[in-house]
């Protein structure tokens, strides 16, 4: 397999505090990968150090071959790397449509202002929506929507840009089983599809049934890597989780 996301002994600390102590992991393309660790391991610090929220102080981000360390969110969002956040990100009082709109010009709010640039755009908008599952929702505010919905809405915010690699940041977080299923069988079809994930998620029955690989933080170190089965039995990892 060829390695598509790379980020490797990464260091990132906020005064005295190491959110990320020399911490590494490898994203084959084509996979479903999983980061997982106990609370304030460094999971989310390494989503946002990886798409550019925050800089690294030591160590390199490498995608598709090529450094990335350190470059804007927008640049790193233009080369290919889509992320969802722990909090949904979308814009209450435009309606579902208005928000894929804004997302499919990338200018923010900002973006109403100019017009799809073709009916295909359009199409592409309300096709994602379908896959989501949310296209009688089209013309509600998005505000209006129940958390899940949100969730879904802000994934098919990130698929309309076509992105090679996704970066979900806990894609089950506070949705009923439901959404959570539907989610898991989404991003598998779009695995099928090409596109590579990685997935930080505290729910570890959908990370181990979901994912071929993970890689597990704890203290801001990568303490184990390998195959769900291997985690799952490994001694340092149960230490870290019971530990904490």
């Amino acid at each position: 397999m060829t390695t598509l996301l790379e980020a490797k002994n990464i260091s990132k600390a906020y005064g005295g505090i190491h959110a990320l102590d020399g911490c590494s992991i490898t994203v084959e393309e084509g996979t479903i990968a999983g980061l997982i660790g106990p609370n304030g391991s460094g999971k989310t610090t390494l989503f946002n150090v990886i798409t550019g929220y925050e800089q690294v102080d030591g160590g390199e981000v490498r995608f598709a071959g090529s450094p990335i360390t350190n470059q804007s969110p927008d640049k790193v969002f233009q080369l290919g790397i889509g992320r969802t956040f722990q909090l949904s990100r979308v814009f209450p009082r435009l309606t579902v449509m208005e928000n894929m709109h804004v997302a499919k010009q990338r200018k923010g709010a900002a973006g109403l202002f100019s017009r799809w640039s073709s009916s295909h755009e359009q199409r592409q908008a309300l096709d994602l929506l379908d896959f989501v599952g949310i296209t009688h929702l089209k013309d509600l505010p998005a505000g209006n929507l129940s958390y899940g919905q949100k969730k879904l809405l802000e994934f098919a915010f990130i698929l309309i840009a076509e992105p090679r690699v996704i970066l979900l940041d806990e894609p089950a977080g506070g949705v009923n089983p439901t959404v959570i299923n539907y989610m898991a069988d989404r991003i598998k079809v779009l695995n099928k599809q090409g596109i590579t994930f990685l997935i930080v998620e505290h729910d570890m029955e959908f990370v181990m049934g979901i994912c071929q690989n993970i890689t597990v933080l704890h203290r801001g170190m990568t303490i184990a890597a390998g195959v769900p089965e291997e985690v799952r039995k490994d001694a340092t990892v149960l230490e870290a989780y019971l530990g904490d």
